[in-house]
């Protein structure tokens, strides 16, 4: 027996990248690209490389996965549609997993939509069926995931209205929340706090209605959107988060006239609009002279630039009103 005042070190050797891929290769379900340029998985169209990016729409292969790449050492990011990603240009140095499945299910007035789902998708399936509660949700980008993670939402209603359950992954087992245990606010849940917790699915509960007037309401609102944001433009929509006037500062609130105020919240673009920012440009990124929360890469744009402006329309609202803007965008890299 070694003597514990003689024993060395026990030095954990990591497992190189190559041995990382070759690892993450043998999963079953699970696709494994190596240098894969994150540009491509991003709205912006802005981003390096990643060391390793895999996908998979298996749940056991996700898993596998991730644990793989915990018990690696590199770092490691899970996303999305990626429609609400910068990626910086230098890409990201470690591994980039991304959830896939997308099937969508209804059964008596509930839908259990998967994480990976185009939300888009999703409204239009529930419209089909003459299911009420989505159709506000019209041209909102990216998944269902993330619509979930970020409470999405529009014209006075959020996806979180909806959601009776939640199922997600802690990093240890797979686990379902209720409404409640989700803590939705204003763009705001849980998974928010627990950056860690992938979301796999998550159960709807709808109300019967006319299909017809739903397509309606949701056609209606997707020609202002893509007025707005067009569907080729390489955008994250917004920018930064709308405020709720209630947790304004006294000063600045009496500031804002009624009419900019929609639903207890105003606008961040009306606070843009103030210190000019409708115009400005950066390299080949530019917010767009017809809406002062849109900031988008007119082709060559660069992460650099584009966090630049974003930094720089905070100062201007920080300078002008002492308040601080809050991006609705997530950082990689």
């Amino acid at each position: 027996m070694r003597n514990p005042r003689d024993a060395s070190p026990i030095i954990k050797v990591m497992p190189t990248t190559e041995e990382t891929h070759a690892r993450l290769a043998g999963i079953p379900n699970l696709t494994v690209l190596p240098g894969a340029l994150l540009a491509h998985y991003t709205r912006f169209g802005i981003g390096g490389p990643a060391d390793i990016y895999a996908e998979t729409g298996s749940v056991e292969a996700f898993i596998a996965a991730l644990t793989e790449a915990r018990a690696s050492g590199m770092a490691t990011v899970v996303i999305g549609d990626g429609t609400n990603l910068i990626v910086s240009d230098r890409g990201f140095r470690g591994i980039v997993l991304r959830y896939r499945a997308d099937r969508l299910l209804a059964a008596n007035g509930r839908v259990v939509a998967e994480a990976g789902a185009v939300l888009q998708d999703l409204v239009d399936f529930t419209i089909a069926r003459g299911f009420e509660g989505l159709e506000t949700l019209a041209g909102i980008p990216g998944s269902v995931g993330a619509a979930v993670y970020g409470n999405a939402g529009a014209y006075g209603h959020s996806i979180s209205e909806r959601v009776v359950s939640v199922r997600f992954y802690d990093g240890d087992a797979v686990r379902v929340f209720t409404n409640e245990e989700c803590r939705f606010q204003y763009r705001e849940s849980v998974f928010k706090l627990h950056k860690h917790w992938i979301i796999f699915s998550a159960e709807l509960r709808l109300d019967p209605a006319d299909s017809g007037a739903l397509r309606k309401t949701a056609d209606d609102i997707l020609q202002v959107r893509n007025e707005k944001f067009p569907v080729t433009m390489k955008c994250a929509g917004s920018i930064f988060k709308n405020l709720l006037l209630k947790d304004l500062p006294t000063p600045v609130a009496a500031e804002i006239p009624p009419a900019a105020v929609r639903e207890g919240k105003v606008p961040a673009a009306w606070f843009l609009e103030q210190v000019g920012a409708k115009g400005l440009e950066r390299g080949d990124i530019h917010v767009a002279g017809y809406h002062a929360n849109l900031i988008y890469n007119g082709g060559a744009g660069t992460a650099a630039d584009l966090c630049a402006l974003i930094q720089e329309l905070k100062a201007r609202v920080r300078a002008r009103f002492g308040i601080e803007m809050e991006e609705e965008v997530q950082y990689v890299g």
